[in-house]
């Protein structure tokens, strides 16, 4: 049984920093690409950024761009994401999805498995 659980969310104030982890279990973890994904109050799911199941290949959304790092690893099945300058429109519950394949995609129906959630809330 795949089980993914988030880690690392809080409050913070605008213009600082946290790390998301993403522990992960119950199939080899390198062999899946994983990909964060958020949901603000009101609003549907959307993609933050995706990472390739050897870490080499990276994508992002454009509005964490330049702010936002994703890693992985392997050896700890465990994926990060670094968001440094947040502002108060990255509040929202973060989760992590592991996919279905190894390559990186951003749609959430490239991904079978999903963790509960962080929540993330960044006061102004």
């Amino acid at each position: 049984q795949v089980q993914l659980v988030e880690s690392g969310g809080g409050l913070v104030q605008t213009g600082g920093s946290l790390r998301l982890s993403c522990a992960a279990s119950g199939r080899t973890f390198s062999n899946y690409r994983m990909g964060w994904f958020r949901q603000a109050p009101g609003k549907e799911r959307e993609f933050v950024a995706a990472i390739s199941s050897r870490g080499f290949s990276t994508i992002y959304a454009d509005s964490v761009k330049g702010r936002f790092t994703i890693s992985r690893d392997n050896a700890k099945n465990t994926m990060y994401l670094q968001m440094n300058s947040l502002k108060p429109e990255d509040t929202a519950v973060y989760y992590c999805a592991s996919g279905s394949s190894s390559g990186v995609r951003q749609k959430q129906g490239d991904y079978d498995y999903w963790g509960q959630g962080t929540q993330v809330t960044v006061s102004s």
